[in-house]
């Protein structure tokens, strides 16, 4: 990585978010990743690319994911990765939390290199001892509440005039 306080690495669903046009919860990250390098883990790209045979993506929008993936640095594993791995997987299970393998190996990445985690699964990254999160999760849970709220009998939205 080049200057690790202008780069930053994004979980798998931040970069999906960013990925499609208009998506309310990317536009809430945008400010986030803006003038940033953007990097993601090899573990990111393959859940992508997962993803992608999953939903049985055409070869347009395959050739979008790939051009958006050549504009981000890809975090490789290396032998601290892997350290930093066994390290953080046996600190949490010491204390009682379990996360899931590929989560854990995102945030072995980031810590490995310095570089703050963006993603919207608060619940899966908070308290990892060494990683710097950023989530606008409890914004869009919030957001996501209000916009269940039942209409009052007379008015067209809620809360309404």
């Amino acid at each position: 990585m080049s200057d690790p306080v202008n780069a930053v690495v994004l979980d798998t669903d931040v970069f999906s978010y960013l990925l499609k046009a208009g998506d309310k919860k990317g536009d809430l990250y945008k400010p986030h990743v803006q003038g940033k390098t953007i990097a993601v883990t090899f573990v990111t790209v393959g859940e992508l690319f997962y993803g992608a045979d999953k939903k049985k993506w055409g070869k347009k929008k395959l050739a979008l994911l790939q051009q958006r993936l050549k504009s981000a640095v890809i975090v490789p594993y290396d032998a601290q990765v892997c350290r930093t791995y066994g390290t953080l997987k046996n600190t949490l299970r010491s204390a009682g939390r379990v996360l899931s393998d590929n989560d854990l190996w995102i945030a072995a990445c980031a810590i490995r290199h310095g570089l703050p985690l963006i993603s919207n699964n608060r619940k899966h990254f908070h308290d990892i001892p060494g990683l710097a999160l950023i989530s606008e999760a409890p914004l869009i849970e919030v957001i996501e509440s209000q916009q269940t709220l039942p209409l009052v009998p007379g008015n067209s939205s809620p809360g309404g005039s």
